[in-house]
């Protein structure tokens, strides 16, 4: 008898915690095999001693002039978009001075512990781009960053889009100027997104160089140059220490209605072992679910 009403105790319970794991959202009950990547997955970036969620949401999708399609979506939909990413697991946040983005994150993750996220800008220092013609000093723009933000510090302070293969000389001064500021608390780590080969290249060789944003994915969409040249600078740049960020995964939006290749495209991208944080611009919560499980179906080496 008493092993009758433990078999039907036992009927019972898992019944309920099949019924809580229907009724949770797609991608947060998800268990994630242990052989297999995690897209929350906290991850160190290079040897910044820095952790970023493996998954990154992007907010410059089109981006430029202050505006981009998240910042079209309209501010509630945006706002609940980025908190909605942090609900699934998605803690780092991938943001510029260009995309004006900056203003949507303090009433989306309102009340949330600020070291429970992390956040990462950069700083248009190039003409256009933005309204303004000035380019004013690296401090002036990082306090504004701080007070759209509404935070004490940047986890990752980027040079926007450099281009030059002498990138490190045209902006020693700001480079200085960003250590300076780093010194004093007010940014974590320091890099530049690149946008040419010769960028690429001269990031692995710069010491000031902590972490680089990179475009990257098997088919030469939108990248510096085709994977065969530029995989070869990714892991030069890991094995130097820098954390890489990869961009531009589902193609600049081209492999959105592609199921194969956006497959291939992560599991391209994981399996490289040297990009440590993948950067996408979602514009629905069902891209992130979606993106999400194609991680989660990638075998580790």
């Amino acid at each position: 008898m008493k092993n009758l009403q433990r078999r039907e105790f036992l009927k019972k319970s898992a019944l309920g915690v099949g019924g809580l794991l229907v009724g949770a959202p797609l991608g947060a009950a998800e268990k994630v095999p242990p052989q297999c990547f995690d897209p929350y997955e906290l991850v160190p970036l290079g040897k910044s001693g820095l952790k970023f969620s493996r998954v990154c949401m992007g907010t410059g999708m089109r981006g430029g002039n202050r505006q981009s399609n998240q910042t079209r979506l309209g501010r509630e939909p945006f706002q609940k978009l980025l908190r909605d990413a942090y609900e699934r697991g998605v803690r780092t946040y991938d943001l510029a001075d260009l995309y004006g983005s900056h203003s949507y994150l303090p009433p989306a993750l309102a009340g949330l512990p600020r070291d429970k996220y992390q956040l990462i800008s950069k700083i248009w220092w190039n003409g256009g781009g933005v309204s303004e013609p000035e380019r004013p000093a690296a401090e002036v723009v990082v306090a504004r960053f701080l007070q759209e933000l509404k935070t004490d510090y940047l986890d990752l302070l980027l040079l926007h889009c450099v281009t030059a293969a002498d990138w490190p000389d045209q902006l020693r001064a700001q480079m200085a100027a960003l250590t300076r500021l780093k010194t004093q608390g007010k940014i974590r780590a320091l890099g530049v997104s690149c946008h040419s080969l010769a960028a690429l290249e001269a990031a692995a060789a710069e010491p000031w160089v902590e972490s680089v944003h990179t475009r990257i994915n098997p088919y030469g969409m939108s990248m510096d140059g085709p994977p065969a040249s530029v995989v070869p600078v990714l892991k030069k740049l890991s094995a130097a220490g820098k954390g890489v960020v990869g961009m531009k995964l589902i193609g600049e939006g081209r492999l959105r209605h592609d199921d194969a290749r956006r497959d291939e495209s992560v599991k391209f991208v994981l399996g490289l072992g040297c990009v440590d944080v993948l950067n996408v611009g979602f514009e629905k919560l069902e891209e992130i679910d979606d993106f999400a499980a194609r991680v989660r179906k990638v075998a580790r080496a």
